[in-house]
């Protein structure tokens, strides 16, 4: 049997890639009557309602549709209401910024039969070496604790009752969704096949501005799982995202292989862990004066 795969897309003011993205989706090998497309958007003001609404009539507001009320994540609600609108037995989320390998949802449905989730190796599509250096530096994080799954069977999205939109905000809710099939010991697996995510038009500067914004949001999180849980030792710990994920099962030779781009990888990881520790700092200055 050929099961039907819902991909829901959210959006927020992406006139500029949507186009490209669904049109990879289109363009699978898949069986296009076995593939729905659903775009959950968040009041976009641009044409990106629009451009969707020529590839699906699925094309949802969320404030429409759902209570807003005490939610902290917005993209985990768009997400959310993607798969209750989905008829399919498989749920992909992708970014509306990425393209699909012809061959992706094919693999998917055909893996989903030996697993319950999959993790999709990323290609980071951007421009001269700092294209370069992000590319190289995503390649050790697929499937790692670094990573979270784009793939599931709905029926365990729904059992696990989808993104935590009300307690976890946007940034680390895709890791928490992915700490809950783990912990459910569900079976995890990962395509061979891949997402190209379009950063043409990311640079040093709004690269550090854009992981600022996340920064904040990570406090909820690690209070959820305490700060002695393994996956989130790995994801905010020094040694593990500056050394353990580059190093093991032999990801080390890489390194050696491309010193400028490894060289290029460890500037970036500093720049952000300076300012995750300057942050930290100022939310405690912050408190104490709060508390005086």
């Amino acid at each position: 049997m050929v099961s039907l795969v819902s991909v829901v897309i959210t959006t927020k003011n992406e006139e500029k890639n949507i186009e490209n993205c669904l049109k990879s989706i289109k363009n699978q090998t898949y069986s296009r009557d076995k593939i729905e497309i659903i775009v959950v958007d968040n009041n976009s003001i641009d044409k990106t309602k629009e451009i969707a609404k020529k590839y699906t009539d699925k094309v949802f507001n969320l404030a429409q549709e759902t209570d807003l009320n005490g939610v902290k994540n917005f993209r985990g609600a768009q997400l959310n209401l993607g798969a209750k609108k989905s008829k399919g037995e498989i749920i992909f989320f992708p970014d509306a910024d990425m393209t699909f390998d012809k061959d992706l949802i094919s693999e998917v449905a055909e893996k989903l039969n030996n697993f319950d989730a999959l993790f999709i190796p990323e290609i980071i599509c951007g421009k001269g070496l700092f294209g370069r250096i992000r590319n190289f530096e995503r390649s050790f994080y697929n499937g790692t604790s670094i990573d979270a799954v784009r793939i599931i069977k709905k029926s365990i999205f729904l059992e696990v009752s989808g993104f935590d939109v009300k307690n976890i905000a946007f940034g680390p809710d895709d890791w928490d969704f992915t700490k809950r099939l783990k912990i459910n010991n569900l079976k995890l697996g990962i395509t061979t096949k891949s997402l190209f995510h379009h950063e043409e038009q990311m640079s040093w500067s709004n690269y550090l501005i854009k992981k600022d914004k996340y920064i904040d949001t990570f406090d909820d999180y690690i209070k959820k799982w305490g700060k002695d849980d393994l996956d989130i030792k790995k994801q905010f710990g020094f040694y593990y995202r500056f050394f353990g994920v580059f190093i093991e099962l032999g990801k080390w030779k890489k390194l050696l292989k491309h010193p400028i781009l490894a060289l290029g990888m460890y500037f970036l990881r500093f720049m952000v862990g300076i300012k995750f520790l300057m942050r930290n700092i100022y939310n405690k200055s912050k408190t104490r004066a709060q508390n005086k």
